[in-house]
């Protein structure tokens, strides 16, 4: 039997999209998938045509992305804790809850493929309480539900409902933004992105990647903005082009530009520190036999450094070397780099627009956990640079803990803080809150993801 025979039963009805929503929900809630990683293998096995898939990108992204604003608002519809209910039942009520409160789905339908959806994929015991309390929540708008949970509620507090954010992470960007920019800032994080396209150095040109739905990057000039399918292109295809956030091409770039004082060597040696999933090492790669350098990309993931290979493969063998190891115990001798990325692993808290799961699945304790590792990872890439080498610490997150508090706690006399801003002129406002030197890009201001960039040069 297809799947698009498994939508009915006796006085049912299911949509092939809800229906792929709901399965895709459950890999996020029940086995902590990744939501597009999910949404891509649901829309698969489902066989969605590309409209039911935009109906179900749609579902299963805005319903992550206001997954706790819709749940305070299916409790206090249903007069009940979310956890007296089955999971199962509350992923069908969030779905509901999100055709009601942002899409354009008329309250009858919204309704009836809950009650619906809930009977062909639960059972009718099911269907009894779906409907009592989705119909509760279709009695008032998203903006009546937002006044009435509000009321009475801190003004820190009602922003992290109105916004779809948990309150810590809205506590986090107002100690690293200026008050006027807070909700400018969680608001941007609800617009999905569209997607950016990179050109390899010396692979292709950034204007075999334009076209009428394409236009270019604003401040990279590697970049173009696209709409549509990535792998449509033949420069995408042969990895002469690859998908990269414009954020974590400047980043690179500004490695780059800064002026390399180590002593003349007969070969250039270039780092990757965190390199999977090889966007960066890309980039790098190319940039890097413009200088006369090689890059050594390392990963502590051979799943990851496999990713890495493949973003390589485009370019000859002789200009990168890939290696599996712990970034924090290096296999190369010390001083051995001119230039270093150091690119550690951090929460992904600025990359929340495209993640639409990941805030409400990340708690303060595993930032502050990352802590360490950030340290860690910042003393070998400093130890593996030469006197006068440039090192690059960046992370996608804004939060003081993975970014200006690693920077100030490691840097000693072995290192010069440089003026990071000052190597990417061409954008506007880059200086972060926390200090100056440093750069912190943030979606509403530049329109990338919240990538955090420190420069060092080694004494």
């Amino acid at each position: 039997m297809s799947p698009r025979d498994q939508r009915r039963q006796p006085d049912r009805f299911i949509d092939l999209a809800r229906m792929a929503a709901f399965d895709t929900l459950r890999d996020v809630h029940a086995s902590g998938a990744y939501a597009n990683l999910a949404l891509a293998e649901q829309q698969r096995a489902h066989d969605l045509t590309s409209q039911e898939a935009a109906l179900c990108t749609e579902l299963v992204n805005g319903t992550c992305r206001w997954e706790g604003t819709y749940d305070r608002i299916i409790e206090a519809a249903g007069g009940r804790a979310l956890g007296t209910l089955q999971p199962a039942i509350v992923d069908v009520l969030r779905l509901g809850t999100h055709q009601l409160m942002a899409m354009r789905t008329p309250t009858h339908a919204a309704v009836s493929t809950s009650v619906d959806l809930a009977g062909i994929a639960l059972g009718e015991r099911t269907t009894g309480v779906v409907n009592a309390i989705i119909r509760k929540v279709a009695a008032r708008s998203f903006d009546e539900w937002l006044d009435e949970l509000t009321a009475g509620m801190g003004e820190r507090g009602a922003l992290a409902l109105r916004t779809g954010h948990p309150r810590w992470i809205v506590d986090a960007w107002a100690a690293v933004l200026p008050e006027d920019e807070l909700e400018a800032a969680l608001q941007a994080d609800n617009v999905p992105p569209v997607p950016t396209l990179v050109v390899r150095p010396g692979l292709a040109e950034r204007d075999e990647l334009l076209g009428e739905s394409a236009s270019p990057t604003p401040y990279s000039p590697f970049g173009v903005i696209r709409e549509g399918n990535p792998s449509e292109l033949a420069a995408v295809r042969q990895r002469r082009a690859g998908v990269q956030d414009e954020g974590s091409q400047l980043v690179a770039l500004a490695l780059t530009r800064v002026e390399d004082h180590s002593p003349t060597q007969q070969q250039k040696r270039w780092l990757d520190l965190c390199a999977g999933p090889g966007g960066k090492a890309a980039l790098l790669t190319g940039l890097a036999q413009q200088d006369g350098a090689t890059l050594l990309a390392n990963e502590a993931h051979q799943h990851r450094a496999d990713l890495v290979r493949k973003a390589l493969m485009a370019y000859p063998v002789n200009q990168w070397q890939v290696v599996v190891g712990d970034g924090t115990k290096p296999q190369w001798q010390p001083g051995s780099f001119n230039r270093v990325m150091a690119d550690v692993p951090c929460s992904g808290l600025g990359s929340l627009r495209r993640r639409p799961e990941s805030r409400w699945r990340r708690t303060p304790d595993e930032v502050h956990e990352l802590h360490q590792l950030q340290r860690d990872l910042l003393e070998s890439a400093i130890e593996s640079t030469a006197p006068g080498g440039v090192i690059a610490y960046v992370t996608c997150s804004p939060h003081r803990a993975e970014t200006s508090a690693v920077v100030t706690a490691v840097a000693d006399d072995r290192v010069e803080i440089l003026d990071a801003p000052a190597h990417l002129p061409e954008v506007p406002e880059p200086r972060a809150l926390t200090d100056e030197r440093f750069v912190q890009l943030w979606p509403h201001r530049h329109g990338t993801d919240a990538m955090f960039l420190a420069l060092l040069r080694r004494r």
